[in-house]
């Protein structure tokens, strides 16, 4: 329960700083994945509300924002810090018409993934999904009004 609580504070940080700006509205929701079959006795992937988190199970967040002053808003950035108890999970980024980034340095800096370089025991290797700390999403284009744009990524719980 300790990993949905640091979730729910993250999330709740987010929309208050964008409502606080009157530009966007932000949400955040933490969901997993759960396999179902259908009538048809096909397998489908589901994302459903998040009730306990274990260590090794996968959490997706989704991120929505929504353009509400009056004019379009350009130059839209989306950062999200990644809790110390979950691993970012390889490849799992998502958002249509966006630049994404990621940092190792506590949000500091940040960096196409891969770009980054991690120093260990005097050895400087790749960065892996387990060394990030936020990602960012860069808006390519304006953001009408009105219009929602949304980004996602999944994280492993430790």
């Amino acid at each position: 329960m300790k990993i949905l609580m640091s979730v729910i504070l993250i999330a709740s940080a987010a929309v208050a700083m964008a409502q606080e700006k009157g530009h966007l509205d932000v949400q955040t929701t933490v969901q997993k994945e759960e396999v179902i079959v259908n009538e048809a006795g096909e397998s489908e992937t589901r994302l459903v509300a998040v009730d306990l988190v274990v260590p090794g199970e996968s959490v997706v967040y989704t991120i929505t924002f929504t353009n509400m002053s009056a004019e379009p808003a350009d130059n839209v950035v989306i950062t999200n810090p990644i809790a110390e108890d979950l691993m970012y999970v390889d490849g799992s980024a998502f958002g249509p018409g966006m630049d994404i980034q990621f940092s190792v340095d506590g949000g500091v800096t940040f960096a196409a993934a891969n770009e980054l370089t991690i120093v260990e025991d005097g050895e400087v290797r790749d960065a892996l999904g387990g060394d990030f700390t936020h990602v960012r999403w860069v808006m390519q284009n304006d953001l009408k009004v009105g219009a929602q744009g949304i980004a996602r990524f999944a994280a492993v719980v430790e």
